[in-house]
């Protein structure tokens, strides 16, 4: 059975508030998993828990560290989910790591409740102090209008308010326009891989966007492992399905465990892609001293994973504390990014966390710096529904499958999106370069399919699009299936074009003269050519009747070609090529030919070594 759709909450707060504590009363789950944990008394990595609200509703808890040299551990935690618990103990106070990490949720866009812990600690009048300062603190952030509940993990004074509160939280539906989860792409984020003795490899994360059912075959980014999907768990249940938004352990067939690290994504094959380069929106933490530059060395945490990365302001050299900046950031390795996914910044000198950051381009192309600020700011207006027609604006044409996984919408017909206008201007030139060809070349079918080809893509890199030879054949296609154009496997036409013969060209009659003068034993196509007569002249002289193309490189008189009918018409009883080859003087060469001819136009039937006429032939009266 599918496991129930939930919410999945994040703790947050600086060390020793009293998390792990909290979430241990209210889910009776001890999440710290390690003897350093025990023995130090911190949360040093990942822990887990769930439990049941008043409205029946699941909740399951990632509990986070506090401490700052586990900071990396926090931003996985909290970066594939939304909604926080964040803690403050009343007997502290707020603390440096207090602020950092609500400057973290504030960049994602986070909810939460607001449990000011340790109330069994303080008078009122202490606890009304703690209310206030969190209170001040909060405001202008995503926690400004967060409840605030006191509460004692040690008396479990308060925790049916924040059953309460958080039970109204997950029962909210979040109100971001923009992003597009809610899409059949799911995506796993790993943070935990581990082994089990019987079982193999096992991956634990936060799944968003679709779901995963056992059986089905799957994809880890950025390497492109397959694997297939051999059991599913949550919340120690074994289930068939998995649904957004849960915490899941995936236990995978055909990887190891050495070939998974926390940080990948684990997803279905084709729908996402690992990107190496992103431009971003950068907004900087509300407490930053100094601006934001290209000279720092920084990490990218998106989703559970942490990445080094390269940082290009776009259109300015510096981000000041109070503004924002468009950014180009260069990854030292591939991640699975979605279209509005937010990511945090931090420089690795300052051990700082210094900006947070909104994915607007997943594969961006080299332009002016004007052309990308400008592309950008029409990104960061957008919506979801409304990126495949930007990008189409963008670039003019591009491949269906390609702009699935750039924007993730699916259900985007193909093989490639073209924008109407770019269309118009390369059908415009490719009838325009026929039109040229027809007017110099009166006389040949139509121009070589190479030529033409090579026009259609000229005019689509010429006009903003890509100059990709798949695309310059859709577009001819296009203009074949309207009408526009006829094409064949080596050539290409107007529709209305006609093949001009003058009756009068001189070099007509001597072409006629040529074929008839010893017309059972004709030149050949290529000895007419070789002594001066143009290709597309013959050409002309067989399609207006003039001679009669029985080969590729054979034209007979059609008074011959008539003789070669009324010779097997002659002979009801059957001819072979031997006695029709004597019956016309000719030699094999040409009675072969004539004869496959004359089978072709229905004028001769073959049985075995005989050619019988057939009555009724096309070629009759």
């Amino acid at each position: 059975m599918a496991e129930a759709a939930l919410r999945v909450v994040a703790t947050a707060g600086h060390v020793d508030h009293g998390k792990s504590s909290l979430i241990v009363r209210l889910t009776g789950i001890d999440p710290d998993r390690w003897e350093e944990e025990k023995r130090r008394g911190l949360t040093i990595d990942l822990g887990f828990a769930w439990c049941a609200l008043p409205s029946g509703r699941e909740i399951g808890f990632v509990d986070v560290p506090g401490h700052e040299r586990f900071i990396r551990n926090m931003l996985a935690g909290v970066g594939p989910v939304r909604d926080v618990l964040f803690v403050v103990a009343a007997d502290e106070g707020w603390k440096p790591q207090s602020e950092e990490h609500l400057e973290i949720l504030d960049l994602l866009g986070a909810r939460g409740v607001v449990a000011l812990t340790k109330a069994d600690l303080v008078d009122e009048e202490t606890l009304a102090i703690a209310r206030d300062e969190v209170r001040e603190r909060t405001r202008g952030t995503v926690l400004a209008d967060a409840p605030i509940v006191a509460c004692s993990a040690a008396t479990g004074a308060g925790l049916d308010d924040l059953r309460a509160a958080l039970d109204e939280l997950v029962g909210r539906i979040p109100a971001d326009g923009a992003a597009i989860e809610d899409v059949d792409r799911a995506r796993l984020h790993v943070d935990r891989v581990f082994t089990i003795r019987g079982a193999g490899t096992v991956v634990t994360g936060t799944l968003t966007g679709g779901a995963l059912t056992v059986g089905e075959e799957v994809e880890l980014l950025p390497d492109g492992r397959r694997a297939r999907i051999r059991g599913l768990q949550s919340h120690e249940r074994q289930i068939e399905q998995a649904v957004p938004v849960s915490r899941v352990a995936v236990n995978l067939a055909g990887v190891d465990r050495d070939d998974v690290e926390r940080g990948a994504v684990l997803t279905r094959p084709g729908a996402f892609a690992g990107t190496a380069v992103v431009d971003v929106r950068l907004t900087p933490v509300r407490s930053l001293s100094h601006p934001i530059t290209a000279r720092g060395a920084y990490k990218v945490y998106a989703g559970a994973a942490e990445i080094d990365a390269r940082l290009r302001l776009l259109g300015s050299t510096r981000l000041d504390p109070d503004g924002t900046a468009f950014a180009r950031l260069h990854l030292a390795r591939p991640h699975a990014f979605a279209p509005f996914d937010l990511l945090v910044l931090r420089e690795a000198g300052r051990r700082e966390t210094v900006a947070g950051g909104r994915v607007l381009d997943l594969r961006p192309t080299r332009a002016s710096a004007a052309d990308t600020v400008a592309r950008l700011e029409r990104r960061d207006r957008a919506r979801a529904a409304g990126l495949p027609e930007l990008l189409l604006r963008e670039r003019g044409a591009i491949r269906a499958d390609d702009a699935e996984l750039l924007t993730g919408v699916p259900g985007i017909g193909g093989p490639w999106l073209i924008d109407d206008d770019l269309r118009a201007e390369v059908h415009r030139d490719v009838t325009a370069q026929l039109e040229a060809f027809h007017r110099a070349n009166p006389l040949r079918g139509g121009d070589e399919l190479s030529a033409v080809r090579a026009t259609t893509t000229a005019s689509l890199a010429r006009h903003g699009g890509p100059r990709d030879r798949d695309l310059a054949d859709t577009m001819l296609d296009e203009l074949a299936e309207d009408g526009t154009i006829v094409r064949s496997a080596t050539a290409v036409r107007l529709s209305a074009h006609t093949v001009a013969l003058d009756e009068t060209d001189p070099r007509l009659t001597e072409l006629i003269a040529a074929v008839g003068r010893h017309p059972e034993q004709p030149p050949t196509v290529k000895q007419l050519v070789a002594s001066g007569t143009p290709p597309e002249l013959i050409d002309a002289a067989a399609a207006s009747g003039a001679v009669v193309q029985v080969a590729p490189d054979l034209v007979f008189v059609p008074s011959f070609v008539d003789e070669a009918t009324r010779a097997v018409r002659a002979t009801p009883e059957g001819i072979t090529v031997s006695g029709f080859r004597e019956r016309l003087g000719t030699s094999r060469k040409y009675a072969v030919p004539l004869l496959e001819f004359l089978d072709r136009t229905g004028v001769t039937r073959r049985d075995g070594d005989l050619r019988f006429p057939r009555s009724g032939d096309r070629s009759a009266g």
